[in-house]
């Protein structure tokens, strides 16, 4: 193996291994997070035509028990058989719509409008949460009342829900979230006070960048940001989702926009990197200490 090839981290990449059986981490992380919390968590799940996909999404979150959870699915009018599965969860949804919308950030938006927790997160429809995950963070926002926004570590699976990579972060950089996001969506949460110090909404404009918008927006309005050192979310590859489909059209050309509002230029793609090696290498330190990655 090269050098260069062997300090790579897993960060930053939609794949960085061969893929693998996927190995969840220790249920002693559900176990060890099952003390008492009266904190509600709202789930927003934008959908669209991801039927293959979306029982697994909804049963990732409902298979926690967790006590204190609303699950609001926003479809938008899906032609495939998204509907059918949306009735077969029932009750077990507390609110779900299937009709037509502008889009990811529409459908966001009309889901935290239904909502009422005091947490928020959105989980698209083709990614899944770590078992644990719920109560790992409501513990951690109760333990840690000054904490505003917080997030965890990804795991990246296939089509067919093998592994193919990790995302192991060194913690969190303000000052580098102005020039790349490495937050992991689907690990993401935040209390409500935070969505109302910005706004209540995501800026419905974008189409790729939705998520990078509102952690620049929440890191502009002084809000406090945690890195929970432990995986949370899984984020799945596959040719139709947005990532792999417009990143290198819509996404580069929102990227660039919000850099230049956040820097005042736009940088190179050199640039860029050089600017971030510090943190990719902090981040490969940490998987070789944890065993994890390629």
């Amino acid at each position: 193996m090269k050098l260069l090839d062997w300090l790579a981290p897993g960060v930053g990449r939609l794949s960085a291994y061969a893929r693998r059986e996927l190995k969840l981490p220790s249920p002693s992380l559900a176990e060890a997070a099952k003390a008492s919390c009266s904190l509600r968590i709202s789930v927003v799940v934008p959908s669209f035509n991801q039927a293959k996909f979306i029982e697994q999404t909804l049963d990732s979150l409902l298979a926690e028990g967790f006590p204190h959870l609303e699950v609001v699915v926003v479809d938008g009018a899906s032609t495939d058989a998204t509907a059918d599965v949306l009735r077969a969860f029932g009750p077990r949804l507390s609110s779900w719509v299937s009709e037509p919308d502008n889009g990811q950030a529409d459908a966001i938006n009309k889901g935290f409008r239904r909502s009422t927790g005091e947490i928020m997160a959105w989980l698209n429809s083709d990614d899944m949460i770590v078992p644990g995950t719920l109560h790992r963070v409501a513990r951690f926002f109760a333990e840690n009342p000054d904490v505003d926004v917080v997030y965890g570590d990804r795991i990246l699976v296939d089509e067919e829900g093998r592994d193919i990579g990790r995302w192991v972060l060194p913690g969190h950089s303000g000052s580098l979230l102005k020039w790349v996001d490495f937050v992991p969506q689907e690990t993401l949460y935040w209390r409500r006070r935070a969505w109302q110090a910005i706004g209540g909404a995501v800026d419905e404009r974008l189409r790729f960048a939705v998520d990078w918008d509102i952690l620049l927006r929440f890191s502009k309005a002084g809000l406090k940001f945690a890195h929970i050192p432990e995986f949370l979310g899984i984020f799945r590859i596959h040719a139709t989702q947005k990532t792999s489909s417009v990143i290198a059209t819509t996404g580069r050309e929102e990227m660039t926009a919000l850099r230049r509002r956040e820097l005042g230029f736009a940088p190179s793609r050199s640039l860029i990197i050089l600017r971030a090696l510090p943190y990719l290498l902090r981040s490969r330190w940490r998987e070789i200490r944890h065993g994890t990655g390629n």
